[in-house]
């Protein structure tokens, strides 16, 4: 990630347990606290993005209709641990 050229500062209160987590990450990695919690931050919201994303995307399917039925789920599921698995269902 490169340095931004406009930032803006962000204070949190965090557990006295998550600080020294950071500190000791900070330390071995040679980078400061500022750097591992930008870091976990941007992580972090690409994945929120990702998950919002998928969840969009899978309302939409269930909105036309392109869903599995939740019996041959769980028929599929229970399968897993015999000897003949079915196929999962589509």
């Amino acid at each position: 990630m490169s340095a931004p050229t406009n930032t803006r500062s962000v204070t949190a209160h965090v557990p006295v347990d998550l600080a020294d987590r950071i500190d000791e990450i900070a330390t071995r990695l040679e980078r400061s606290k500022n750097w591992i919690v930008r870091q976990a931050l941007a992580d972090w919201l690409d994945q929120e993005e990702e998950r919002n994303r998928l969840t969009r995307e899978a309302l939409v399917d269930v909105d036309v209709g392109h869903v599995i039925d939740h019996q041959a789920i769980s028929e599929w599921a229970e399968s897993l641990s015999t000897d003949s698995p079915l196929p999962a269902p589509r």
